[in-house]
């Protein structure tokens, strides 16, 4: 069990815009499928979580810096950790680097992001407190 979790993900032609940058939006893209990769490589698939304990996870409020461009081909680390978990949200901090080439060592940081997830009864799209045991896993990550 990693406080932080590590997704590489490629930059595929579909993900940029015209400038042959990733297009903003993408990152967001990027970023949720860290924090579900994270979440299942914990024993919690988004699906068994709606279907067997009625709740999901959404997306409160984000605060992003885009600080570099990633470009096509480019293989990057969508790299996630949870700042804070209370019993109905968890605040991660997220970012997205450039792994190093070559002849260069160090990756490069592209965006920061912060974000607030709430934990919400799908029926009834309201906040809702986790289950204790998910509370617990996710708060020992802190």
């Amino acid at each position: 069990m990693s406080a932080t979790y590590v997704l590489p993900v490629r930059v595929y032609y579909e993900d940029t815009d015209a400038g042959g940058v990733v297009y903003y939006a993408n990152y967001l893209r990027f970023l949720e499928r860290a924090r579900t990769e994270w979440l299942r490589s914990l024993g919690y698939e988004q699906g068994l979580l709606a279907k067997e304990h009625g709740i999901v996870f959404a997306v409160r409020s984000i605060a992003a810096e885009y600080l570099r461009p990633a470009r096509l081909d480019d293989m990057l680390n969508v790299i996630s950790g949870i700042e804070s978990v209370g019993r109905a949200q968890v605040a991660f901090n997220q970012r997205v680097e450039r792994k190093a080439g070559m002849e260069d060592n160090t990756d490069e940081l592209l965006l920061t992001a912060k974000l607030r997830i709430a934990c919400i009864n799908p029926a009834r799209m309201q906040p809702v407190a986790m289950p204790r045991e998910i509370y617990e896993r996710l708060r020992s990550l802190t």
